[in-house]
């Protein structure tokens, strides 16, 4: 059996290095826009994140290449790399995927784990202590955790990691809002609801509220983004 193949790979194992470095850069910039940190509109220096993280201008071009399929980031030519504004139809597509993968994962709420139920309950919590000292961006972050929760409760490391670049993708919409307390305020207590339903053992209940809430979530947060 000819092995010519095989040195065939070996000529591409440089590149194999830098894709996998390069993955691991855009998963850390994934996170930076999952905290809140990376807002809409800015532009992203490769000198200084590349300085940074001590990665070469091609491994960082790669990272950025991965994010902008991701819709995290565009390219305008001649100006550079900047963070993305999501727009409504944007998030109309984003609240379509999280109803068949969040209200499916509900499901697995009576045969999961308590690691797994802490995961959901916690960062309601922290949105409501957030919310008290009226960090808006943390309630967000925490926000977003919770639904990560949520997505967690189908123990599938795909659809967590498929989520994550949706919900990275939410989290520059709600930073692109004018009033992001009308936006988080309101949700708090429906996020709350949704838990006390799970821990009751209503998990039909739970689904229907957390379909109600992205009916309500997705609407609002569509008309705010064609309002500027």
């Amino acid at each position: 059996m000819s092995e010519t193949w095989v040195s065939a790979l070996a000529q591409g194992r440089a590149d194999l290095e830098r894709a996998s470095t390069a993955q691991k850069v855009a998963d850390m910039l994934r996170e930076r826009v999952l905290d809140g940190e990376l807002a809409p509109g800015l532009r992203l220096s490769e000198e200084a994140i590349g300085g940074a993280l001590g990665v070469s201008r091609n491994t960082l071009r790669e990272a950025f290449r991965l994010l902008t399929r991701d819709r995290l980031l565009v390219h305008e030519h001649s100006r550079g790399v900047f963070v993305r504004r999501p727009g409504g139809e944007d998030v109309r597509d984003l609240y379509a995927a999280r109803r068949v993968i969040e209200c499916g994962a509900l499901q697995n709420w009576p045969a999961v784990g308590d690691d797994r139920r802490a995961a959901v309950r916690t960062p309601v919590e922290e949105a409501s202590a957030h919310g008290a000292r009226r960090d808006w961006a943390k309630v967000g972050a925490a926000n977003i955790r919770f639904h990560r929760g949520i997505v967690g409760l189908a123990g599938s490391h795909r659809l967590s990691e498929e989520s994550d670049r949706l919900f990275a993708e939410l989290m520059l919409a709600f930073r692109v809002v004018s009033d992001p307390e009308r936006l988080h305020m309101a949700y708090l207590p429906l996020n709350r609801e949704i838990v006390e339903l799970l821990s009751s053992g209503d998990v039909d209940g739970a689904t229907t509220r957390l379909r109600e809430y992205f009916d309500l979530a997705e609407s609002d947060l569509v008309a705010q983004l064609e309002q500027r």
